[in-house]
């Protein structure tokens, strides 16, 4: 636990944050921005200086976005359904036990209505979309987004996950694909492996077999562009279900590869590495 939550943070906005107003925005030119998968962390992501360099990096080498649309692990809702698109609307403090800061900390995007009706024109009749009358972002994004997008100067919407099912989640992810050729970023959040009930958060540097033979697993598909493979985690995966008793946290990068415009392509790995020996792995594809 560190003396003062969140001092990494602080130090990260003061000497590396500012550096994001020099990011240009996207053109056509530029063509389609990424789809992106990443390991979300929690609030202790702001107690780890690394990961949150490797988070901006990643941003900064981007062109800046008309907009985020992210799926997110902690929104499991059907039918689909979309945040609100209200300016500033409040956060969702989906966690316990960590500190009272981690409460109180803001992240207030500008408004998303014609974002929200673009989201909302891409889904087809047999998957409508939802407009949520409150809901605001859980911290499967917005924990992540005041790290790479500091200045929460952009329209973010979240998508909700109405399944655990790879095909249909891809083909809500292509449905979305038009809108990275149209300068939105769109980003499955989750993390490459989740055995929390299984960390022995006593020993952080200690890496689980089953964690460490998931990813390995998983790194190798990824890089094979192998989606089938991917779609086969329940029976093919090392490690399971230890790596993920509960697949929320694996199944959003089905919706970042439906939104790649060549989905059996080798992925780009961004982020690997641990936290708590938890796969950090993070990747984009084009």
């Amino acid at each position: 636990m560190p003396a003062r939550p969140g001092a990494a943070f602080d130090a990260f906005l003061e000497s590396t944050a500012p550096s994001a107003a020099e990011r240009r925005d996207w053109t056509p030119e530029d063509g389609p921005l990424p789809a992106l998968y990443l390991s979300h962390g929690a609030p202790p992501l702001f107690d780890e200086a690394e990961w949150m360099a490797q988070l901006f990096a990643w941003a900064q080498g981007l062109p800046r976005p008309k907009g985020i649309l992210i799926v997110s692990a902690h929104w499991e809702a059907a039918p689909l359904m979309i945040s609100s698109p209200a300016a500033a609307t409040p956060l969702v403090y989906d966690f316990g036990g960590f500190a009272e800061r981690y409460f109180s900390m803001r992240y207030e995007t500008p408004d998303a209505t014609a974002m929200a009706r673009r989201v909302a024109a891409a889904m087809p009749d047999s998957e409508p979309l939802h407009q949520h009358a409150s809901r605001g972002l859980d911290h499967g994004a917005w924990v992540p987004l005041k790290v790479m997008y500091p200045d929460a100067d952009l329209p973010v919407l979240q998508l909700s996950i109405p399944t655990h099912d790879p095909d249909r989640l891809m083909a809500i992810g292509r449905r979305l694909r038009p809108l990275r050729e149209e300068g939105y970023l769109v980003i499955g959040s989750g993390f490459m492996t989740h055995g929390l009930p299984f960390v022995d958060f006593r020993h952080p540097e200690k890496v689980p077999g089953w964690s460490a033979d998931f990813d390995v697993w998983a790194a190798e598909a990824i890089a094979r562009g192998d989606i089938g493979e991917l779609a086969r985690y329940r029976s093919q995966a090392p490690g399971m279900p230890y790596a993920h008793p509960t697949v929320d946290h694996y199944v959003p990068l089905f919706v970042t590869y439906g939104a790649a415009t060549d989905p059996e392509q080798a992925a780009t790995t961004v982020v690997d590495g641990y936290w708590f020996g938890l796969s950090k792995r993070s990747f984009q594809l084009n």
